[in-house]
């Protein structure tokens, strides 16, 4: 069947577009011809006529066509027109490409005959031999024509225009991008100016099943230079000293715990390979040296292998800290990126955790110290009550357990302060060993799926990264309140007698924390509140921090944290973005073939709920639907969904992010049932949670 537009029976999906044939109406159109015809527009849905342009606009278009002739097959049907003023050259969309038009697909979807079509302007041309095209390889002249184009991000970068093409269909919108420095904006951009068309799809090496199934597959097999395993290199026993371990850099090698002496999975370790990399790297050049073991048997491929991993040099707050920031834009990374690579050490292996939602502390804390507990292994959560004789237990959804246990943390006492919160001194919770386990179970949350911590004052964060002993507290630190009126009055003292009538007051408390000096001048008064912030703030609770900071070690969590301190301050120091509606219309994938009408309610709901017209909030939709208040770094597992269901009221399904929406005859009454069932569910939900903990 021939294209109505251009007369051609070619099926080329790269040259023109994907060939189409609506059966009802017997109409076949090039996707391309469709879309560059200079007299239609897309009035309909995607799903309505062609593409979503309705059958009456393209007859119509055809009708006003067949009058013209194509300037270069002298033929009717010249639907496509140059845009330049005072040009009325009109021509088919092969007939355009054959002669070296150019087709924007993009904007108004303008086109160019050759005389007026745009070029790539080069300043200077210093090229004096032929250079390689970057896709094919196969040399070209860098000459900017209609054949040759260059990419605006990299001087050196030619390529061919066909090239270009194929790569961007193959590519889609989301990967393709410069082949040498990787940039998207400014060279997609140049692109489509230059005609080349970049379909808004997913790469079609994505859309492969199962195509990187082996990339699933873990690596087992111990390459240590003397492995110990008398049942061989590739045997591997979970939960023992034979557990295979695989370098925490490439991935691709491997060792039993005992073969290198790791005394836990949770210790890192690097290959060879990896290892000679890291000590040759910069960051490391400044590095205390590691003593190497001293004996005469082992060498120093040996040493390399089964000695712990090097640490980064600590940086304080000061000038070395700036030289890092400086030095190392390559630790900026994004924090759902290091998250999800945190999360590769998760097992498929499950560990079952029963939870009451009444008492989650208690019953979560008893989980974490079950001795069959692996932090590594997929956590399943079954819900329970005590008070049910029958002892019946309900399927439950772990990232919204994660969520109601950091909101606990952040309200127990062994954090205080008001938003942004420092480690307490709590007797009980340190005898208990509170706080490594706060630590600890925070480190899972986040390599777990779980939300954003977002209380952590920058003073402790600044603590856990540099070290106390390169970091300065501030006033706002304190949360004590007698305490922050004795910095108060020494720093705004204005003579050395009113400086000395206030320590001569608290000369007891002074003398207690140490911080108890002799005032000579009024700038005394600096260091003297100075000593007095950092003994409350930090030297008074040591204890605490170094057992919360054991806790954070978890599946190595705090070395990526004084790896990529921005990323984690971010998540650690922030609360999560305000939620709206198209955060939330966009978080929402439509699971299965829906009513259109409820979409577009839902539409309007989300968007009344951001203006303040229902007493439902955002945040009570997400955990409505999914348990969470707000979106976890690494996002949801799975993907919120939603479906349309012939019933009156919405259902969230938190163990599978999905929320089955109503399908109304009106907008009010989509938004009268979604307001009582949220608001109602919510409710319900608290007042039982009460009722237990009051019972």
């Amino acid at each position: 069947l021939a294209c109505v537009f251009c007369r051609k029976n070619d099926d080329c999906p790269n040259k023109y577009g994907e060939k189409k044939t609506n059966e009802k109406w017997n109409l076949t159109v090039h996707y391309y011809c469709l879309l560059m015809s200079s007299g239609i527009w897309q009035r309909g849905k995607e799903e309505e006529g062609v593409y979503g342009f309705l059958i009456e606009d393209i007859r119509k278009e055809v009708n006003r066509a067949s009058k013209l002739k194509c300037c270069i097959c002298k033929k009717t049907g010249a639907s496509i027109g140059c845009v330049a003023p005072r040009c009325k050259r009109s021509y088919h969309f092969p007939c355009g490409l054959q002669r070296e038009c150019i087709f924007q697909f993009t904007g108004n979807f303008a086109s160019f005959c050759w005389n007026h079509r745009p070029v790539q302007i080069i300043t200077s041309n210093n090229y004096r031999d032929s250079l390689p095209c970057t896709i094919c390889l196969e040399f070209i002249e860098p000459i900017p024509t209609y054949s040759i184009l260059r990419s605006p991000c990299c001087k050196n970068a030619w390529f061919h225009r066909d090239c270009l093409q194929v790569q961007a269909i193959n590519a889609g919108v989301f990967f393709f991008r410069c082949t040498i420095c990787n940039n998207s904006d400014i060279f997609q951009k140049e692109m489509l100016r230059m005609g080349i068309h970049i379909p808004e799809k997913d790469a079609s090496w994505e859309l492969e099943e199962n195509a990187y199934q082996e990339l699933l597959q873990h690596y087992e097999h111990c390459d240590v230079r003397r492995c110990r395993c008398k049942e061989g290199r590739d045997y591997n026993a979970p939960d023992s000293k034979w557990e295979i371990k695989r370098c925490q850099c490439c991935g691709s090698s491997g060792t039993h715990l005992a073969c290198s002496s790791l005394r836990s999975w949770e210790q890192n370790w690097e290959c060879l390979e990896c290892r000679g990399i890291l000590y040759n790297s910069e960051d490391f050049q400044k590095a205390k040296k590691h003593t190497l073991p001293n004996t005469n048997n082992v060498g120093i491929t040996d040493c390399l292998l089964e000695e712990s991993s090097p640490k980064l040099p600590r940086q304080s707050p000061g000038p070395q800290h700036k030289d890092l920031l400086r030095q190392g834009s390559k630790f900026r990374r994004d924090i759902s990126t290091i998250i999800m690579e945190l999360g590769f050490q998760i097992k498929k292996k499950t560990k079952r955790l029963w939870i009451n939602k009444a008492n989650i502390w208690s019953s979560a804390l008893d989980g974490f110290r079950n001795q069959n507990f692996n932090p590594s292994y997929t956590i399943e959560v079954a819900y329970v009550n005590e008070n049910d004789n029958f002892g019946r237990e309900h399927p439950g959804s772990k990232q919204e357990f994660l969520s109601l246990l950091m909101q606990h943390l952040e309200n127990s006492p062994i954090f205080e302060g008001s938003l942004s919160k420092n480690l307490s001194l709590n007797s009980q919770a340190l005898k208990e060993n509170l706080y490594y386990e706060a630590g600890k179970i925070l480190a899972i949350s986040l390599v777990h799926g779980g939300p954003s911590p977002g209380f952590f004052s920058k003073t402790l964060f600044n603590c856990l990264v540099y070290g106390p002993e390169n970091t300065q507290p501030i006033l706002d630190d304190v949360s004590d309140f007698d305490v922050a009126q004795i910095v108060i009055r020494v720093n705004t003292a204005t003579t050395v007698a009113d400086l000395n009538s206030i320590v001569n007051e608290c000369y007891n408390y002074l003398e207690l924390i140490g911080c108890l000096r002799l005032i000579t001048s009024i700038s005394d008064k600096y260091m003297l509140a100075k000593d007095i912030l950092v003994y409350h703030v930090i030297k008074r609770v040591q204890a605490p921090f170094e057992s919360f900071k054991q806790g954070l070690k978890t599946l190595g969590v705090l070395e990526k944290i004084q790896t990529y301190p921005e990323a984690f301050c971010s998540i650690f120091c922030h609360k999560p973005e305000t939620l709206s509606a198209k955060i939330l219309s966009d978080l929402f994938t439509v699971r299965t073939l829906s009513d259109v009408q409820a979409l577009g309610f839902w539409n309007s709901y989300l968007q009344a709920v951001e203006d303040g017209k229902s007493a439902i909030t955002m945040e009570d939709i997400l955990i409505f639907a999914t348990g969470c208040s707000s979106i976890p770094p690494a996002g949801f597992k799975p993907t919120p969904s939603i479906e349309c269901l012939h019933m009156d009221f919405p259902v969230g399904n938190k163990c599978n992010n999905c929320l089955a929406l109503p399908i109304t005859n009106t907008y009010q009454e989509f938004q009268q049932n979604m307001d009582f069932a949220i608001r109602n569910t919510l409710r319900l939900e608290k007042e039982e949670s009460s009722h237990y903990i009051g019972h």
